[in-house]
């Protein structure tokens, strides 16, 4: 009896868990799609602040490959940020 109350106990808990997991995967796969829209549309006024936020999406990108979504999306963000502030600004 008790092995099949701990066995039940494990399973839900393994079930509660998956969804908060697959979330962050998720998250981190929007952000560096959008990411990659935004980078493709980058004006080409500020060479440095271009090549950082595409070291940015590469650190990204290697995060997601070595299943790290917590620096993921950190780093995803952060480019998305920065783009959103080059874009924003007024070109000469």
């Amino acid at each position: 009896m008790k092995r099949t109350v701990f066995a039940g106990m494990f399973i839900c808990a393994a079930m509660l868990a998956s969804p908060a997991f697959a979330a962050d995967s998720d998250l981190c796969t929007i952000k560096l799609q959008e990411l990659k829209d935004k980078v493709t549309s980058l004006p080409a006024t500020s060479e440095n602040t271009t090549m950082e936020i595409k070291r940015m999406q590469a650190s990204a990108e290697a995060a997601r490959a070595a299943n790290d979504d917590k620096k993921c999306i950190t780093e995803a963000t952060q480019a998305l940020t920065r783009a959103d502030k080059l874009n924003s600004e007024p070109n000469p």
